[in-house]
Parts: structure tokens; C-alpha cells; sequence
């Protein structure tokens, strides 16, 4: 299934971290926190300001990091994707 985000939105599908801390140690599901990082899936055309169209600051396949609450949680295809507005993506993380 393909989603178009419109607007300044974009849908991010969220980079899993290891399930083992530095030292080894295995870490369960339970207590694990959500990743704030994520990798763009799609994006909108860009939000209109006085007639013009600005376009979204993140292209797709950016690494990016987001808000822990940001955005709304979606099921594409059976993954879990987020969609969120462009102001809701704190940084762009660069290789």
C-alpha cells in the first residue's frame, strides 16, 4: 500500500535499537524505551505559506531523530510507521 503524506508531513519508520547494553547485557522488550530515531519513508509536498509552497526540509532515506511522543502511530503493509509534521523532527542525522 502507497501513502502520500500531505502537507509539511512525513512518515518515518522507526530504527530498532540492539536488544544488548554496552556491557552485555541483555535488555527485555519491557524495558526497553521507543527509539527516537527513524528513517524517512515519505514525505508531503511542503506547507503553503501566502500562495507559495515551502518545501519540507528532509528528503526520503534521511536518518532523522524525533520527540519520544511525537506524531501519530500507523500500520502500513503490517509495520509499524509514524506520521508526523515536519516541526516534530528535531534533527537530521548526517553520515
Amino acid at each position: 500500500m502507497a501513502v502520500r503524506p500531505l502537507h509539511d508531513r512525513v512518515i518515518v519508520k522507526r530504527i530498532e535499537e540492539e536488544a544488548k547494553s554496552k556491557g552485555g547485557i541483555i535488555i527485555p522488550d519491557t524495558a526497553k524505551e521507543k527509539p527516537q530515531e527513524g528513517r524517512v519513508v515519505a514525505v508531503g509536498p511542503g506547507r503553503v505559506e501566502d500562495g507559495k509552497v515551502i518545501a519540507v526540509a528532509v528528503k526520503k532515506g534521511d536518518r532523522i531523530l524525533f520527540g519520544k511522543y511525537s506524531g501519530t502511530e500507523i500500520k502500513l503493509d503490517g509495520e509499524e510507521h509514524i506520521i508526523m509534521r515536519e516541526e516534530d523532527i528535531l534533527g537530521v542525522i548526517e553520515a
